[in-house]
């Protein structure tokens, strides 16, 4: 039975008749049209087309028609050797002038080769709207001219019109040959068109059936290549299980395809196989292989790969170098991507990009700057990209000004159109807290991607505008724009955040129905989402059905059962995370440091400290501090949480002594607190937290003074106490409410009417409660009668 795609080809072939001598198709005719409507693509400059060359070209200029079919002969082998590789397009037009008045190109003369040679001419040049008026012309043609035409269309981004040509071919009765296959498969995969390329692919198989030919290994690697770039690895995996004999394109094919998808552990494990199975890899492999490596942040594989790129000789290679930069950026060694930058005789603008972006990655913002500065001062032209790259970091260290200054250059380059740097300016001015500017851009936007409406999301949630975040979520659809994983990643922690637990259900589902659900990140931030609002059996039901987990997933879902206080839960997923050869990180012994702290496992919250220095080499950092300080203090140790604190490499921060301050207030050590209130006074702090909570301390034990003293600085430094806020959904629509300063009055004169209220029915207030809020202090209060 004809597979598919024959029977699709009748569609076509009902638009495309057979082409008589003299006439044009009409899909010929259209897609010349189309292509007279957009400029040529190419990179030469346009040119005066063949049609118009051969009404002013003078025959004069060219030999007689032949008189004998031994000068025929000869001519005709000239013309064939000239037409393979002429030297420029004048020349290649004086071949066409020649071939047309020799008659080589009409009915009764016409070669099929010559005229297909000069078709192929024409596209290697850059020329597909001349290639399809000969193409058109040709009374014979030959797989050489259909495949000239292919790949001209593939050239100039036609992807789509480059399966419909084939599609022409073979309704017109030509039996596509092995240099057809890998260009339309090419097509499929630069469209993602995986239905298109399995029906070429039984088109294929059907051919070999009733036809004497076999594809060959290049048309082997296209298949494998389309089936994994879009996403079916198993296919492209039986595909390269059965090539006898594998070369470096079909093991590139089957790596690229798995780092493109996203199976890092299973493209390190194939570049393994295939270095023990002897065969070296090129530039292209080891610069497909080293983003693998840095998503993994696997910094024992990451310095073998480096030396393995070196003893093949890709020290000086550009490509392999941007690629082990971005490696070791990853991995969090931005000083060894600086040392190898340093090192390298020649950087682009994607170099200087790459170290960029890894110094911003890595919070590093005041180095990325420099080295900004440093790109600029080497005269290297800031380009859209790294435009892109430098607005977070200008964002990150809030100078505005510089950033409106970038903006201006922006706009001077023309860059403004570009979405990424759209995106990146929405943000840049979100975290500026001037979300003005921010809409402003988003309003002036030519091209509103779905990018762009993500960045907007984001921006307003990071200000606190949740209503209008879900306001502009929901416009999406308005649009007709379709929300992408990276929507549904930035709308899920805002439902968290609110505990709209509903509204996280229906964007499950709808991550379900649009097939979104698969993604890892999706996953992650669903997982997240259940955990914080309160449903952990609906986030383990989500972490179980999830095909692909990585480090953030088991993060997530440790994190979570450590805070409802599961140990035993935590660690059975800990040792099914190391099951699966998934490296714990730092936030790994974070999350396993807090369930231990919630659980009161002070010796089972050693042996992870001791396992993470020890086995995994992961040095510990303040956070880590502040997880052992407060399960130390949890579990009543607060002597030996000082004396930690005490021996700390470093100055502890304001969330290590809150922790312990907040032990002393359970655990009622007013004598600990006294030492560690120096500490606090000796930060600059802009919150009144830890002060409102050394008060409480004081006043608990009746040290009145000590309170108001601590209350008095409060005052005096006017600390912001973190205003609260609520909502509420109405219809469709989420409302915000923020507490403001604005009745406070009303607000006062309510509660000291309540507390008279209070006093008169014999009951008095704690003097533990917070009283930062009222006029006057708990002292004031206990003493009402002297006022």
């Amino acid at each position: 039975m004809l597979p598919v795609i024959a029977k699709e080809s009748t569609r076509v072939h009902k638009l495309a008749l057979h082409l008589p001598t003299g006439s044009s198709s009409p899909f010929i005719a259209r897609l010349l049209s189309t292509l007279s409507s957009n400029p040529n693509p190419s990179k030469n400059p346009p040119r005066t087309s063949t049609a118009e060359a051969n009404k002013t070209f003078l025959p004069t200029n060219v030999p007689s028609l032949p008189q004998s079919f031994a000068h025929q002969t000869l001519l005709h082998s000239s013309l064939s050797s000239q037409l393979k590789s002429p030297p420029n397009l004048s020349e290649a037009k004086r071949l066409h002038a020649i071939l047309i008045v020799n008659g080589f190109l009409n009915s009764v003369y016409a070669d099929k080769f010559l005229g297909s040679q000069l078709v192929t001419v024409y596209v290697t040049f850059g020329f597909l709207q001349d290639a399809l008026v000969v193409f058109d012309k040709l009374p014979q043609r030959t797989n050489l001219a259909w495949n000239a035409i292919l790949r001209g269309f593939l050239d100039v981004g036609r992807f789509s019109r480059a399966i419909q040509f084939f599609h022409l071919m073979v309704s017109q009765g030509l039996i596509p040959d092995n240099f057809t296959y890998p260009l339309v498969f090419k097509a499929c995969t630069e469209l993602n068109d995986l239905e298109e390329g399995k029906k070429l692919r039984d088109f294929i198989l059907w051919n070999e059936s009733h036809y004497d030919m076999k594809h060959n290994v290049y048309v082997e690697c296209a298949m494998m290549d389309m089936f994994a770039k879009c996403g079916s690895l198993s296919e492209a995996r039986k595909i390269f299980e059965g090539i006898r004999e594998k070369d470096l394109a079909c093991w590139s094919a089957l790596i690229c395809g798995n780092v493109q998808s996203g199976e890092w552990l299973e493209a390190l494990s194939l570049f393994k196989r295939m270095v023990l199975e002897g065969l070296r890899p090129d530039s292209v492999i080891m610069a497909a292989i080293l983003p693998a490596c840095g998503r993994l942040e696997d910094m024992e594989m990451g310095p073998t790969l480096h030396g393995c790129a070196i003893r093949c000789g890709f020290n000086s290679d550009l490509y392999v170098s941007n690629a082990l930069m971005d490696m070791y950026c990853k991995c969090s060694a931005t000083h060894f991507a600086y040392s190898l930058f340093s090192n390298m005789d020649n950087k682009d603008a994607v170099s200087w990009s790459t170290l960029i972006a890894g110094y911003s990655q890595n919070c590093q913002y005041l180095e990325s700057l420099q080295l900004y500065l440093m790109m600029n001062d080497a005269e290297i032209r800031t380009n859209a990209v790294i435009a892109a790259t430098v607005l977070p970091v200008l964002s990150k260290l809030k100078l505005l000004k510089h950033g409106k200054e970038m903006h201006g250059y922006i706009l001077k380059q023309g860059f403004e159109s570009d979405v990424v740097v759209g995106a990146a300016l929405i943000e840049f001015y979100a975290n500026c807290k001037s979300m003005i500017k921010a809409e402003h851009v988003f309003r002036l936007m030519s091209d509103r991607d779905i990018t762009l409406w993500n960045s907007i999301v984001v921006g307003y949630s990071l200000n606190g505008e949740i209503d209008l975040a879900f306001q502009i979520f929901q416009r999406i659809w308005d649009f007709n724009l379709k929300p992408n994983s990276i929507t549904l990643v930035s709308i899920l922690p805002i439902c968290s955040k609110i505990g709209a637990l509903r509204y996280g259900k229906e964007i499950h589902a709808f991550a379900t129905r649009s097939g979104l659900g698969t993604a890892v990140s999706v996953g992650n931030a669903l997982i997240d989402m259940y955990c914080k609002c309160g449903s952990l059996e609906l986030a383990v039901r989500v972490f179980n059905q999830v095909k692909e987990r990585n480090i953030v997933t088991y993060n997530t879902i440790i994190s979570a059962h450590g805070i409802y206080g599961l140990g035993e839960h935590v660690f059975q997923f800990f040792e099914e995370m190391k099951e699966a050869r998934i490296k714990p990180n730092k936030v790994t012994f974070i999350a396993l440091l807090t369930a231990c702290s919630h659980c009161g496992l002070v010796d089972r919250g050693w042996s992870m400290c001791h396992a993470m220095v020890y086995d995994y080499n992961i040095p510990l950092d303040m956070e880590h501090y502040s997880c052992i300080v407060d399960l130390l203090g949890r579990a009543g140790h607060l002597d030996d949480a000082y004396d930690l604190i005490k021996k700390m490499p470093v100055e502890p921060d304001m969330n290590i002594l809150g922790s312990l301050l907040g032990a002393c207030r359970v655990h009622n050590r007013v004598d600990l607190a006294e030492c560690l209130e120096k500490h606090i006074l000796e930060k600059n702090q802009k919150d009144s937290g830890h002060y409102a909570l050394l008060s409480n301390i004081y006043s608990s034990t009746g040290r009145w003074k000590d309170a108001l003293k601590v209350r008095t600085m409060i005052k005096e430094k006017r600390l912001p106490k973190r205003p609260g806020s609520s909502w509420i959904e109405v219809g469709s629509r989420m409302y915000m409410f923020h507490a403001t300063q604005s009745e406070l009055g009303k607000i006062q004169d309510i509660l000291q009417k309540l507390l008279l209220g209070m006093r008169n029915e014999g009951y008095m207030p704690d003097p533990s409660f917070p009283s930062d809020d009222l006029q006057y202090d708990v002292n004031d209060l206990t003493n009402f009668d002297a006022s």
